[in-house]
């Protein structure tokens, strides 16, 4: 079974949104930058589509420049992007950098510009950030309770002792971590076996590869525990192949739409729900508030809600 990534970046205009004809302080308003990851993953196509909503419905409040990279890997790509957006004047960035370390640097130098950098998704090394002297507040929820409590879902429908693996992102990304985390914490308060751990890079096609791999090397897995849903439906597929439908329960993370027919049907069982289309939106409104009112930026844990059936 084939996916077929919907590769939306000219339709949608986000790889090349163009900047407002007049900057935030010509306007008299400030000009807000999102700069996310892969546009490939319909997540983050949600996150801008809620983005550029919030901000028509406040176009007397701000002006928003909306940008993605191709996928979850071209660091270099959303490095260029940031720099884009400080020669650009843009008085805030809302960040959802596609490394928690590898950022740093770019975003330190936005800074020392005088730009406001807020950031959403996946969270910035704090270490890194130390080192850097730098303090960047996060915005977003806490993704190791949401993977927690999805795998807590998973557990009910396993036995003490079934063997799972676990298909985990990015492995520099500290959602991925977190999230990893999260499934561990669940699997081994049940008595689960976790026999194998390995990266599908937040893609669907090489999650598909993995879980193929998986399957083939640990033919008693009765579990894959999917770090997001892009990778899940890579899962779901390879679980098709192998003629195994019914036999290894699927879980992922982020409640995008392509997964609700799967829940529907039981071939994904549970899945987290981080409402992606306000996840932007709340680092927006963070960003405007704390240009407004001069205050320090403060980290906020937004809601992440188990979804099933």
């Amino acid at each position: 079974m084939k996916f077929v990534l919907p590769l939306l970046f000219a339709a949608l205009a986000l790889s090349s949104c163009k900047p407002a004809p007049e900057s935030g302080i010509e306007s008299g308003k400030p000009k807000v930058a999102l700069v996310m990851k892969s546009l490939a993953n319909e997540f983050f196509q949600t996150m801008a589509e809620g983005a550029k909503k919030h901000q028509a419905a406040h176009a007397a409040d701000y002006d928003l420049i909306v940008n993605g990279i191709k996928n979850e890997t071209d660091l270099a790509e959303q490095v260029g992007l940031v720099e884009q957006m400080v020669a650009q004047g843009v008085q805030a960035i809302v960040i959802a950098p596609a490394d928690s370390k590898a950022l740093v640097t770019v975003l330190k130098r936005a800074k020392d510009a005088g730009v406001l950098v807020i950031n959403i998704d996946n969270k910035l090394d704090a270490d890194t950030l130390k080192l850097a002297g730098l303090q960047i507040p996060f915005v977003g929820p806490d993704n190791r309770a949401g993977a927690k409590a999805v795998g807590e879902v998973l557990a009910k429908k396993l036995t003490a002792g079934d063997e799972v693996a676990i298909i985990e992102g990015v492995t520099t990304a500290f959602n991925g971590q977190q999230r990893k985390a999260g499934f561990e914490d669940a699997m081994n308060a049940a008595g689960m076996k976790i026999v194998s751990t390995q990266s599908g890079q937040w893609e669907m096609e090489k999650a598909n590869g993995v879980a193929a791999g998986i399957l083939a090397a640990n033919p008693n897995v009765k579990a894959l525990l999917c770090a997001n849903d892009n990778m899940a439906l890579g899962a779901v597929a390879a679980v098709q192949a192998a003629g195994k439908v019914g036999q290894v329960q699927i879980v992922g993370f982020d409640n995008i739409a392509a997964i609700k027919p799967l829940l529907a049907d039981g071939r994904v069982i549970a899945t987290a729900d981080q409402h992606g289309d306000q996840l932007a939106v709340f680092g927006i409104e963070a960003a405007l508030k704390v240009l407004k009112d001069k205050s320090t930026p403060a980290d906020q844990q937004t809601p992440v809600d188990v979804v099933t059936k």
